[in-house]
């Protein structure tokens, strides 16, 4: 299937007649509003001067964590009042992660997307509550779980009213404390017939470390990144924050924000060629 057909009746990442790829990208949580702001203005200005689609994410609240001290966010209303806030005032459409089915109607009153994080790619109350709000439904693959295999994910979506759906590839288990990116997943879950986003910051995770807290290896991210658009992917999703090395979430495999600009110029010139 064609890309402009998997994207035509997906709303904010047709603005630019679909010749780039589309971006989700921000920090893995959201710890205040002046740091939301900052980050979503700065990508707002490179993806407007490179006429790459825009969605701003950043998570209300992280429900999986591996230690019960790990910081899991600053208040479920007060994240997602930050969120309606970027969206608002920079007219960013907004995503963010839902945890159970009672949260989609409560995060949906604030976002555009809805996302379902990889370990529940398979809870079908989950789909089935993100759905009928109405909202894009944002499915991350699971870590186990086959490209094909999502057809049944997005079907679960399909039947419950909604159409408006993004496929995810965030990496697929390598071992017990690595992940892998198959780079066939990308085609195989475009059959299916939605848009196909590949999350490199998060294939590029070491989960389970024996510290609690994962690890990764953000210096492949370009190799990663470089990859996906060479394959041919609709979008992209990329965490960034100004500090990764004190981002409360994630920071051992965010990308600096200083340096997206400069990749993504790399990456649109590979799209330019294909």
């Amino acid at each position: 299937m064609k890309t402009d057909q998997r994207i035509s009746h997906i709303p904010y990442i047709k603005t630019y007649d679909s010749h780039n790829f589309f971006l989700i990208a921000g920090p893995c949580v959201i710890e205040g509003e002046g740091m939301a702001m900052q980050i979503a203005e700065k990508i707002k200005q490179i993806c407007e001067s490179l006429e790459i689609p825009f969605l701003f994410k950043g998570s209300y609240r992280k429900a999986n964590r591996s230690r019960i001290d790990s910081f899991s966010g600053i208040g479920d209303e007060k994240a997602l009042q930050i969120l309606a806030k970027v969206r608002n005032e920079l007219h960013i459409p907004v995503v963010t992660d839902i945890h159970s089915a009672e949260e989609a109607a409560m995060a949906a009153a604030y976002v555009d997307v809805l996302q379902i994080p990889a370990f529940l790619c398979r809870q079908t109350d989950i789909l089935i509550a993100a759905a009928r709000t109405g909202k894009i439904v944002n499915i991350k693959k699971g870590q186990f779980v086959s490209a094909e295999a999502m057809k049944y994910a997005a079907q679960k979506v399909v039947d419950s009213g909604n159409s408006q759906i993004l496929l995810t590839d965030r990496g697929t288990m390598f071992g017990y404390h690595d992940l892998i990116v198959d780079y066939r997943n990308i085609p195989e879950m475009q059959t299916i017939g939605f848009p196909v986003i590949l999350d490199i910051t998060h294939s590029l995770q070491q989960p389970n470390q024996s510290s609690g807290v994962s690890g990764g290896k953000p210096q492949l991210i370009e190799t990663i990144a470089k990859a996906g658009v060479a394959v041919g992917v609709d979008g992209l999703f990329i965490e960034t924050h100004s500090f990764p090395a004190q981002a409360k979430s994630d920071g051992s495999n965010m990308l600096q924000l200083d340096l997206l600009e400069g990749l993504l110029r790399k990456l649109v010139a590979i799209r330019s060629v294909l």
